[in-house]
């Protein structure tokens, strides 16, 4: 159903590739948005290497809630681990693509408890998070994307 890498000379491992969604900070979310068009935004989020799972939280309304409504098919795109050879001005960099479902979270135990994880992952430490947590824990929307097909690359920009 999902299509091979063409260019297997850059694909790196599975764990890799879950090391980088692991490890970075911000995605690209995609879904099929308005007259066939895709629409691409940055999220932070937190990916729950145990379950597969990728949560990120936003708006109770807006354009890509409207598109989830239609398809729940979405992509989620991380880059980064950006290195150095020693003699080489280009960089190397990874990739991970996700292909999956995504779901708005019902639940206010889960949500809370995602919440709480996606927050220890940004702020600096854990009663920051606690804070922010107690004061706006209600307005929070909570989504989970179900991982269908991972994979990931390495380049060398030159």
């Amino acid at each position: 159903m999902f299509r091979e890498m063409r260019r297997i000379k850059n694909k790196i491992s599975e764990e890799d590739a879950k090391n980088l969604l692991a490890n970075e900070k911000r995605g690209i979310f995609a879904v099929n948005g308005d007259d066939g068009y895709p629409y691409a935004i940055p999220v932070n989020y937190f990916y729950d290497r145990e379950n597969e799972k990728i949560y990120f939280h936003g708006a109770k309304s807006g354009h890509k809630i409207d598109a989830l409504k239609k398809d729940d098919k979405v992509c989620f795109t991380v880059y980064g681990n950006e290195r150095y050879k020693e003699g080489d001005w280009e960089p190397y960099s990874q990739s991970t693509v996700v292909f999956g479902r995504c779901r708005l979270i019902e639940d206010a135990e889960i949500t809370e408890a995602r919440v709480r994880e996606l927050a220890l992952k940004y702020y600096p430490d854990k009663e920051e998070a606690e804070q922010e947590l107690r004061k706006s824990i209600q307005a929070v929307q909570l989504y989970e994307i179900t991982i269908e097909h991972l994979s990931g690359k390495q380049v060398h920009e030159k």
